[in-house]
């Protein structure tokens, strides 16, 4: 594979445990990418022995070219919604992968070498009222922090995907998590900025 190649494909993770939505986040993603931006993408969603309460991930491969191989061993970014997950894949991440954790579900234990972003998604989610959107708000998270898929193909994702009445509540609970990215990703550029002009 060239490098081009490479760098144009993105395989991700979401993982997370059953009734959390983890799947819906993962068809969200794909459907953005090959619906709003007309990439490639494959979805292979696995369980475990028990679907409500036990292990459940999403493996998502969005990329310019055809996708041969839709499995994901080494993700480049990896998206934690639980503990479990957590310890399960964390050492599968690429060396300059992206980890993304619900900060009140996952605690880290180890050095990430690459990039590394916390949302308290859940938290937000009761906020609004439904504990069942903190899918959502990581996938805005997600999308602001990444900029794998597009804003607008995300948000059209995630309205056309969700059951029908929910559309309005989803789309407040994918721009409080993108809100949260972008202020994240502000936040950062502010501090280098800040210890440049302490350098200088």
């Amino acid at each position: 594979m060239t490098n081009a190649q490479e760098h144009n494909k993105k395989e991700i993770i979401i993982t997370g445990f059953g009734g959390q939505g983890i799947v819906l986040a993962g068809f969200v993603l794909g459907k953005a990418a090959a619906i709003g931006d007309r990439k490639e993408s494959t979805l292979i969603q696995s369980y475990g022995p028990e679907s409500r309460g036990g292990s459940c991930s999403a493996q998502v491969v969005i990329c310019d070219q055809i996708i041969n191989y839709p499995y994901v061993t080494t993700p480049d970014i990896l998206v934690c919604m639980s503990q479990s997950g957590y310890d399960k894949m964390v050492g599968n991440l690429k060396k300059q992968g992206i980890l993304i954790i619900d900060h009140d579900l996952v605690r880290p234990n180890r050095e990430i070498e690459g990039d590394f972003f916390s949302i308290p998604a859940t938290r937000m989610a009761e906020e609004l009222g439904r504990k069942m959107m903190a899918n959502i708000i990581m996938i805005g998270f997600f999308t602001a922090v990444t900029n794998v898929v597009s804003m607008d193909a995300a948000k059209k994702s995630v309205e056309e995907s969700v059951p029908k009445g929910t559309e309005e509540l989803n789309i407040k609970a994918f721009t409080k998590g993108s809100d949260y990215g972008l202020a994240t990703l502000k936040g950062r550029r502010k501090k280098a900025a800040g210890r440049t002009g302490a350098m200088a």
